[in-house]
């Protein structure tokens, strides 16, 4: 019989992998978009930011609700209102202001997905945390990337709305994976032989006196800086290049370039959070960045290269910019009390979200004025800042051991 714990990892797992299917997919066709809506670069970050805002309002209440509630019943309403919302936009959606409140909607409906289920994990895994959320987070990018590809490679052929709907549907399937494979969280039957710590209603405000948890809480924001503008506007940044350009399909190759990206970002994610049990998490989120932010500053001047060498650079950054992705969340449920894990998710998230909303905004806005060169650099900035709040972390992880030894 499958553990329990494993169960409860492939249930969250498996349901995130079809939310996540609609996540990206209006990413995956700015390039159609664009051009049937007449976008600026401005307005087409302004309806990717919608999500990232509809995200934003509902990710701390969430996790709250997790925190008290079995995340499983939260994780299939945020899904099935996440699909429903965004098949809402394939049929519906015709500009800027329409396109917004459906994908706000679908992103109200993802903040009930993510962040329930990286609660959903950590209370099934102790020693192997890093390792369980790396795979998890893993799953997030793999299906990421397989929706870039779905839906670049179907709206390229049948049009952007089917490509959106087709992806949306597929999130509809998520509620039956999360309810009949997980198993309640916490119950009499449980693996580990701790007695789980009351549930705390509200969220504790102590939490925000720990610099631990600030400063990791700064790290994941600049993470996603980086992350969420290279997401939105890498396919539209490949199709400028003059390898894409000369396809014979551009729009389709640059959509399968962006989700082999995405999808690789499931071997960062899973090195990242196996390596840091091991070595350390502050260590291997400080790499990443280091790696990425790297890439982020160089690749805008490589768009001469020929398609396998552009190829090569794109499948790198997609791994290097998801290394610190699951220690960063993981390093969040380690530096708080169990029974407020669900609440310190909720506000990771929150916060971190803000840069992914005004990061795609900034970028398209960079593009209009200056070009991708600029873009780029406002994501590479973004992440050795998060190299200078990690390494902040590690010193509080110093002068708390020796203080420690001192009192020995």
């Amino acid at each position: 019989m499958v553990a329990r714990r494993w169960r409860n990892l492939i249930g969250a797992s498996g349901a995130l992998a079809l939310a996540a299917m609609l996540w990206f997919n209006y990413s995956a066709v700015l390039p159609l978009i664009i051009d049937d809506w007449g976008l600026s670069g401005f307005d087409a970050g302004l309806v990717y930011s919608a999500f990232q805002v509809g995200y934003l309002l509902l990710v701390v209440p969430v996790g709250m609700v997790s925190d008290r509630y079995d995340p499983r019943y939260v994780i299939a309403s945020g899904a099935t209102v996440a699909a429903l919302s965004s098949i809402g936009f394939a049929l519906f959606a015709a500009g800027t202001l329409s396109g917004s409140v459906l994908r706000f909607v679908a992103g109200v409906g993802v903040a009930g997905v993510y962040v329930p289920g990286m609660r959903y994990v950590s209370a099934s895994f102790d020693a192997d945390r890093g390792r369980a959320m790396g795979i998890y987070v893993g799953t997030f990018s793999a299906a990421s990337g397989a929706s870039f590809v779905l839906a670049s490679w179907v709206g390229s052929t049948s049009g952007w709305p089917v490509a959106i709907g087709v992806t949306s549907l597929l999130a509809l399937l998520a509620p039956a994976v999360i309810l009949l494979v997980g198993r309640p969280p916490v119950s009499a039957d449980d693996e580990r032989d701790a007695d789980p710590e009351p549930r705390r209603e509200g969220i504790d405000l102590r939490i925000l006196s720990n610099p631990r948890y600030l400063l990791t809480v700064s790290t994941y924001s600049a993470h996603n800086w980086e992350l969420y503008g290279v997401r939105n506007w890498l396919p539209a940044f490949l199709a400028s290049t003059a390898a894409v350009a000369g396809t014979a399909n551009p729009a389709a190759t640059a959509g399968l370039l962006a989700g082999a990206m995405t999808a690789v970002g499931a071997v960062g994610n899973v090195f990242g959070g196996t390596l840091s049990d091991r070595i350390g998490r502050p260590t291997v989120i400080a790499a990443g960045l280091t790696l990425s932010g790297t890439v982020s500053l160089l690749i805008s001047g490589l768009r001469w290269l020929p398609l396998w060498a552009l190829t090569g650079v794109v499948l790198v950054y997609g791994i290097v910019i998801t290394v610190d992705s699951a220690p960063t969340s993981t390093m969040i449920t380690e530096v708080v009390d169990d029974g407020r894990v669900g609440s310190a998710l909720a506000i990771q998230a929150f916060v971190g979200t803000l840069p992914g909303i005004v990061a795609p905004v900034l970028f398209g806005a960079a593009v209009d004025h200056s070009g991708y060169g600029l873009a780029f650099q406002t994501l590479g900035v973004a992440a050795f800042v998060g190299v200078g709040t990690v390494v902040l972390v590690r010193s509080q992880f110093d002068i708390e051991t020796n203080a420690m030894a001192s009192s020995d």
